[in-house]
């Protein structure tokens, strides 16, 4: 009679007790249940607006309190990102601004920096009248609302750079700490460029 091992009976398990059969696996342990979600998790769906009614209405003097202290370092933070939020849209600016603007502009150190990374700068050269520069034009102001910790100034091509062939354009010039990171000319003349790529690409450098 052919014996199945995988079968849970009387004749298996004195099998296995000789060690004829080899001891059976022990089942997968159970999944940890989640954590229960903390107050602090619950509050996090909260403005801080809504967070003061939460506390006029806590049951207890304690709950009262620990909401209040999560509000207040939502309050402090947000005011800190504000402090950081210098930026948010582009400035054009002239030639004679370009070392001021942009170079010093990039050595500048964000407060509580320690790391001293600087500032990303992105100058944006353009030309009006060249499709692929005006479709970068609508980008750049949109990139730079949503990086608003970065600094996008933008001028004429030609006016920042002499003869400048309009095939070069659009430019972009990406600086930090007084260097050039990155350069990329003709920007959407290969391809039309997506603005969630380029969106990415900047995230990286901001």
């Amino acid at each position: 009679m052919a014996v199945n091992p995988n079968e849970d009976t009387e004749f298996n398990d004195a099998l296995r007790k000789h060690g004829i059969l080899p001891p059976k696996e022990a089942p997968p342990p159970s999944p940890s249940p989640p954590p229960s979600p903390t107050l602090s998790d619950f509050l996090d769906d909260f403005n801080p607006s809504e967070m003061r009614e939460l506390a006029d209405e806590a049951k207890d003097d304690e709950t009262e309190r620990a909401i209040l202290a999560h509000r207040r370092r939502l309050l402090e933070q947000e005011k800190k990102d504000e402090r950081k939020a210098r930026f948010g849209r582009v400035y054009p600016i002239a030639r004679e601004d370009y070392t001021r603007e942009v170079t010093d502009a990039s050595l500048i150190n964000e407060e509580d920096d320690d790391d001293e990374q600087g500032t990303a700068v992105v100058c944006f050269l353009y030309k009006d009248g060249i499709p692929r520069s005006e479709v970068a034009t609508t980008h750049i102001r949109t990139l730079a609302a949503r990086y608003p910790r970065t600094k996008f100034v933008s001028i004429i091509g030609d006016k920042c750079i002499p003869n400048l062939p309009d095939t070069r354009v659009p430019m972009l010039i990406i600086y930090k700490k007084g260097d050039i990171r990155q350069q990329i000319t003709a920007w959407g003349a290969d391809r039309p460029r997506k603005l969630e790529g380029e969106s990415s690409q900047f995230g990286q450098i901001a």
